[in-house]
């Protein structure tokens, strides 16, 4: 899924604007103006639109992690993920929301795209795991549409 429609999908699940945006980027020690946000939330065939860089939506991600969780006090800084994989966008807001294996197949139910325990599962080993699945677009966008669903509900 392009970086740009996951940034609005969470924009829009917190009804948040982009200073308060940019402040949960700053979170995890990176720096965006409103204004770049501003572009980044722009459709790609709007005047002004920029692609938003892996750099920033893994920010972005572990700000969020931050900002709903707190922060990790063992000292230990991690360096962002890159390249940033529709797997690791479900991973990070999986941790920033505290959701469970059972949450998340109710989440994807409710969204009429019904998995079981162990898909899920697949979607979170390490890609080298024989098991390992990976997240399609469609399965991103119908789970980030159903978690704004249950939070703005």
């Amino acid at each position: 899924m392009i970086n740009n429609d996951v940034l609005r999908s969470v924009r829009y699940m917190l009804a948040i604007d982009e200073e308060a945006l940019a402040a949960i980027v700053r979170l995890d020690d990176g720096e965006v103006s409103a204004a770049e946000l501003r572009a980044y939330l722009r459709r790609d065939d709007e005047p002004g639109y920029e692609p938003c860089p892996d750099r920033l939506m893994a920010r972005l991600l572990d700000g969020l992690i931050v900002h709903r969780r707190g922060r990790d006090e063992s000292g230990r800084p991690r360096p962002p993920d890159s390249p940033i994989t529709n797997n690791v966008v479900l991973k990070k807001l999986r941790v920033a929301f505290q959701l469970k294996e059972e949450d998340l197949v109710a989440i994807l139910r409710a969204a009429g795209f019904p998995v079981s325990g162990p898909e899920v599962n697949a979607l979170f080993r390490s890609p080298g795991h024989p098991n390992y699945r990976a997240c399609g677009d469609q399965f991103l966008r119908n789970f980030l549409k159903s978690l704004t669903a249950r939070l703005r509900g």
